[in-house]
């Protein structure tokens, strides 16, 4: 496995910790956040590991984006799309501007909306984990 990939495995998996801790602490908005950050993280290093993405070069964070790539490398993220679902995808997405900038979103993000961004953040990082032969125990 490529340094990069590996590099972006750790954090997007620090980034999914300090979610679940921010939930624990009903820190709703930045658990939604962090959960935004691991999942672009994850698909970003798939990306990565298949000489798609240039973390030097690319700059692109919108999630569905991100997947349209991976599935033109691995058809098997359409199924990982229709499980979570697009509509819900950029949801997730959105929330990387929305809870540091939306005041309103911020007061009124809850707890469902923070469990349900863990809750995609944690299959995503099981299918990329699959993907990748990583070890679950990294």
């Amino acid at each position: 496995m490529k340094e990069d990939t590996k590099e972006y495995i750790e954090i997007a998996d620090i980034d999914l910790d300090t979610s679940k801790k921010s939930f624990q602490n009903s820190l709703y908005s930045s658990s939604c956040f962090w959960s935004q950050q691991a999942i672009e993280l994850y698909l970003k290093a798939f990306l990565i590991e298949n000489n798609i993405f240039n973390p030097k070069k690319h700059k692109i964070h919108n999630i569905n984006k991100l997947l349209d790539e991976c599935i033109k490398i691995d058809n098997n993220f359409i199924i990982l799309r229709e499980l979570i679902g697009i509509e819900k995808f950029q949801i997730v997405s959105d929330y990387s501007v929305l809870s540091r900038y939306d005041i309103e979103f911020i007061k009124n993000v809850n707890e469902e909306d923070a469990k349900e961004a863990i809750d995609i953040a944690e299959k995503v990082r099981e299918f990329i984990y699959k993907k990748l032969n990583i070890d679950n125990n990294i």
